[in-house]
């Protein structure tokens, strides 16, 4: 849910942070469409460059474009790795409107001494609700019986017309144990009476475990016992291609895959395959290798329910997101301090 200590801070920053040098203002481009009343609060204080006519730039366009500016709220189809950087001295801060930052390149930006930040918390509750929904969908095969009753096929009732697979009382394993996926654990346990088992890099305490109704298990007890698997945990180089052949090889038949995590965790060939196969039943999927390009074999398999990123997706949380975005970059183009920051500079 939306931290009040962020939003009041937000609301502080707004009314009462003057800029470091009053004679100039920071020139800052904001990379995609934003709630205009965002763009007002940035505009008290900066020099703002806009894209509310969602433009799409190659990355060399891009590249250009951001040259020109001390700052950038950026999304995650927004890259700013070692090449972009190159071409942008003048740059000191970079705010993501995401929690994710896979675009971002931290450790390039942190040896140039430029502030990156994005916006954790304000969208866990959300994007928990998203990752539960989805479940259920790919569970209930929802979208592959609506395609069905959309292209007139419905001609009369069958006991087993797209009979799916359990949600209540079935078990749910959870892959990255952050807030969002102790968020999704807490629905399953408590709201469906799933058991709930995770693996994550480190344990949680015993106290989160109790509140989560989860258990800890091994990656490969997981795969092999859950019947839904969720996918939470960050994109790092990683955990590229978490979930492959071998993996999915390891699932149950009868067992959904969800990802609402990042692209670049599963290997999408590979599940096409599975799926197309039947080597698990279903797949939900929020996000994709190359997206927004999506692999053109997602749209040959029934078996998958597809939505284009869209998890936060919720008007408050996608205004909160922007919100503390906007904060991190007042916050520290005119008080040196960011309010998240993904690392550490010199104001």
């Amino acid at each position: 849910m939306v931290g009040p200590t962020i939003t009041d801070a937000g609301k502080r920053i707004s009314s009462h942070c003057q800029l470091k040098d009053s004679s100039m203002k920071h020139k800052i481009i904001v990379a995609c469409p934003i709630f205009e009343e965002v763009l007002v609060r940035l505009r008290e204080h900066f020099d703002v460059t806009d894209n509310q006519a969602n433009e799409v730039w190659s990355k060399a366009e891009w590249t250009q474009k951001l040259s020109q500016h001390t700052a950038a709220l950026t999304t995650s189809a927004d890259p700013v790795d070692a090449e972009v950087l190159a071409a942008c001295p003048q740059l000191k801060a970079v705010a993501n409107m995401a929690v994710g930052y896979n675009n971002l390149d931290v450790p390039a930006l942190t040896a140039r001494g430029i502030q990156a930040s994005n916006t954790p918390d304000v969208l866990t509750e959300t994007t928990a609700d998203f990752g539960f929904a989805l479940l259920m969908a790919t569970a209930r095969r929802l979208t592959e019986s609506e395609h069905f009753l959309r292209r007139g096929e419905w001609k009369q009732w069958h006991y087993n017309m797209f009979a799916g697979a359990e949600v209540h009382g079935s078990t749910l394993g959870i892959l990255g144990m952050g807030r969002i996926g102790q968020g999704i654990a807490k629905r399953g346990a408590h709201g469906f009476g799933m058991k709930v088992i995770y693996h994550n890099r480190s344990r949680l305490s015993p106290e989160l475990e109790a509140q989560c109704g989860a258990s800890y298990v091994s990656k490969e007890e997981l795969l092999r016992t859950a019947d839904h698997v969720m996918l939470v945990l960050p994109y790092s180089p990683a955990s590229h291609h978490t979930i492959g052949a071998a993996e999915l090889a390891q699932m149950k038949p009868s067992a959904t895959l969800i990802n609402i995590a990042r692209g670049g965790i599963v290997d999408d060939a590979a599940l096409i395959e599975a799926l197309r196969e039947h080597r698990i039943a279903a797949a939900g999927l929020d996000v994709f290798e190359g997206e927004p390009k999506i692999h053109p074999g997602f749209l040959t398999v029934p078996n998958v329910v597809l939505t284009p990123h869209i998890a936060s997706g919720s008007i408050k949380t996608r205004l909160a997101m922007a919100n503390l975005a906007a904060d991190n970059l007042i916050s520290y183009l005119t008080q040196g301090k960011s309010v998240t920051p993904l690392n550490t500079v010199g104001a």
